[in-house]
């Protein structure tokens, strides 16, 4: 087998396990079901991964550096900012609809403050910095009520995650399908930038 072969081998179980964990919340995918979904043999994944757990952090840790990448380079760019809370949006709601169970899991990582979940704190305080500075100059402009950043950022990850958190109990509650509730999460750009912008 090629370097070129084993490489797509690997980004296909990922991409398997991924869907299987954060995609469809089955958290505790056996090696075996996470084989059948990328269509390779179940020794693969202990070639590749040595095991399940280990696909499983090593699978999480690239969505969660994915993530911060992206709204790192979209929150340190130097659009306006109300074109880079849009665009943040777009991508957190996006996520959203294709992997509903990520959120829950690195909200659950959190809170137990597990070790390995790992982020650059160089990289986080650049973002708070401008985003302080950002929303500073919008307050100054009239464009947003006065607020602290870190109220700012609550209200903001509260009106993203909720919905997408509480997924489960609100389409048993309002009876909604999945093709429901996703254009619901779609609808929730506007609604937050309406909330959120004089």
């Amino acid at each position: 087998m090629s370097n070129q072969e084993k490489l797509d081998t690997e980004i296909l179980i990922k991409k398997a396990a991924k869907q299987l964990f954060f995609g469809e919340g089955r958290f505790k995918a056996t090696t075996q079901e996470i084989a059948d979904a990328a269509g390779v043999n179940r020794t693969s994944i202990n070639y590749y991964f040595r095991s399940r757990d280990n696909l499983f952090e090593i699978v999480f840790q690239e969505a969660l550096q994915k993530m911060d990448e992206k709204h790192h380079a979209i929150l340190l760019s130097d659009i306006s900012f109300k074109e880079k809370l849009s665009q943040w949006l777009d991508d957190e709601l996006a996520s959203a609809i294709k992997y509903p169970f990520l959120e829950i899991y690195i909200v659950s990582e959190m809170q137990s403050k597990c070790s390995h979940l790992k982020r650059k704190k160089n990289d986080v305080h650049l973002v708070h910095q401008s985003l302080d500075e950002d929303l500073k100059n919008e307050i100054k402009a009239g464009r947003i009520k006065p607020i602290s950043t870190i109220q700012f950022m609550i209200n903001v990850a509260s009106l993203v995650s909720f919905p997408s958190c509480m997924r489960q109990m609100m389409m048993d509650s309002f009876q909604l399908t999945d093709e429901e509730f996703n254009q619901i999460i779609k609808e929730r750009k506007q609604i937050i930038l309406d909330t959120i912008f004089i």
